[in-house]
């Protein structure tokens, strides 16, 4: 019997099978809720691992390319991706902690960070204790019996500290901890720290990862069975990437070499630039980590004599946004954004200021940006 016209519509050019596979030079995206299977037989397969895909919120070849992309560049030997960096967090630390269990997490972190450890994993009976890791000392004093995990980034957002990630590591296994750090701002381009001994490392891969601000992602890397649990987290609770932010994302992955190199570069010159300009009160960059400089982060204290709102209306072609790791220039304001959840004297403590801009250097010729800026400033002054 012939097809009537609306299962046609569904159906034609279904059902036929390759006689030799595809050979794609690129994964394609598996923009599909679901997988099919012949018989039932086939199906219980899955459920024997016998199969790879059933739903795609379960797995995807698009997202577990990137897990594995990801952790193939870290140097570790397993990887899952994930909804967004906020999400690889959570997925990180339930692989790591329970209910019941004490935290112990740098206080300068990202501010999205600091609100998910301080009230929503409370919430779940996981307590955590900001403490400044800069002196590792207090650090130690503040395990308790039921401390399980010690949580910082290798460099911290927005006032740009790198950690000292094998100090950390020292005082971890000396006590019986995990280790998670969030590893957005340096990328493995600079910085791998499951090879040093961290046990799991995150990425916001909304950042440098994807590198054109077109995509929400985030990923886990890790220990094979610590992956095993965070990816039973993100099935769980639903936190999966879709297929195509996955395949974004591995488009842009390919060039973050090539981005580093030259955003640093740029971040370098511009913070060095920032060092002679007396409106300036204080420039947070990482000189002397490496002589190529750390990271395509720049953050800035303007002096009082600055306008803090003229400044961010004078920046001409520099965007403002609440985000960063794009190809293009941007900035940010992090006390109404990124760190707007922290309370008042948190931020205060830390150093972040009304005044504190945070910068993402582009590609764009570093004298470009630098005369920008000068201008910017220039025109800000109070009179």
């Amino acid at each position: 019997m012939e097809k009537k016209f609306e299962t046609m519509l569904l159906h034609s050019g279904k059902g036929k099978k390759e006689k030799k596979p595809i050979k794609s030079k690129i994964t394609p995206i598996y923009q599909t809720s679901a997988f099919t299977f012949d018989n039932l037989d086939e199906l219980e397969g899955y459920y024997q691992g016998e199969g790879n895909y059933l739903y795609s919120r379960t797995g995807n070849p698009n997202p577990d390319e990137l897990g594995q992309a990801v952790a193939a560049i870290e140097g570790a030997p397993a990887g899952v991706a994930t909804s967004s960096g906020l999400s690889a967090i959570l997925a990180g630390v339930l692989a790591l902690v329970k209910s019941g269990d004490h935290i112990i997490a740098a206080d300068d972190l990202y501010g999205g960070s600091f609100h998910l450890l301080k009230e929503e994993l409370n919430q779940l009976g996981i307590e955590t204790t900001f403490v400044a890791f800069s002196n590792l000392s207090k650090v130690e004093e503040s395990i308790k019996q039921n401390t399980k995990l010690l949580y910082t980034e290798s460099i911290t957002n927005p006032l740009l500290r790198v950690e000292n990630l094998e100090a950390v590591i020292v005082l971890a296994k000396k006590h019986n901890l995990h280790t998670l750090v969030d590893n957005t701002f340096a990328t493995p381009f600079h910085c791998k720290p499951y090879l040093l001994g961290v046990d799991l490392v995150i990425h916001s891969a909304t950042k440098y990862i994807g590198g054109h601000s077109d995509v929400t992602a985030g990923v886990v890397v890790g220990r094979e069975d610590l992956v095993g649990i965070a990816r039973a987290k993100v099935v769980n609770l639903g936190a999966n990437v879709s297929p195509f932010e996955a395949w974004l994302t591995c488009r842009g992955l390919k060039t973050l070499a090539l981005r580093m190199k030259a955003q640093s570069f740029n971040a370098r010159k511009l913070a060095e630039a920032f060092l002679e300009n007396p409106n300036i009160a204080k420039v947070y960059y990482p000189f002397h980590e490496i002589e190529s400089g750390y990271g395509a982060m720049v953050s800035i204290e303007l002096s009082k004599n600055v306008d803090i709102h003229k400044f961010f209306k004078s920046l001409s072609w520099i965007k403002i946004v609440p985000t960063l790791a794009g190809v293009e220039t941007t900035v940010s304001h992090p006390l109404t954004t990124s760190h707007r959840a922290l309370p008042p004297e948190a931020s205060e403590a830390l150093g972040i200021t009304k005044e504190v801009v945070r910068i993402s250097v582009g590609i764009e010729h570093v004298d470009d940006i630098i005369h920008t800026f000068d201008e910017a400033i220039h025109r800000s002054i109070l009179k």
